[in-house]
């Protein structure tokens, strides 16, 4: 089992920053990627960035390239989200996602965080 805890949402105007981090504890070494997803309201849970523990490879999904960075520290076992020039439509509840290989669809992903709010005001 793989414990996730998401931490660092809250409410930012359009155009700012935020930092999400994600704390991984458990059995970590049974997954290789990280990654974040988000669900806004009335939509489906979607693919913002992905990164692994080895070697550090990081993908992301167009919307957010060149404005969200993802990173790992893995002596602590923590994954972030540097969150920049932020927009009314980055609105959402931001996903922590585990799994053992890289994947856009959330099934990909066997263990999840409970989540963090980011709210971007206009």
């Amino acid at each position: 089992q793989v414990q996730l805890v998401e931490s660092g949402g809250g409410l930012v105007q359009a155009g700012g920053s935020l930092r999400l981090s994600c704390a991984a504890s458990g059995r970590t070494f049974s997954s290789n990627v990280m990654a974040w997803f988000r669900q806004a309201p009335g939509k489906d849970r979607e693919f913002v960035a992905a990164i692994t523990w080895r070697g550090g490879s990081t993908y992301y999904a167009d919307s957010v390239k060149g404005r969200f960075t993802i990173s790992r520290d893995n002596a602590k076992a923590t994954v972030s989200l540097q969150m920049n020039s932020l927009k009314p439509e980055d609105t959402a509840v931001y996903y922590c996602a585990a799994g053992q290989n890289i994947g856009v669809v959330p099934t990909t992903y066997d263990y999840w965080g409970q989540g963090t709010q980011v709210t971007v005001s206009s």
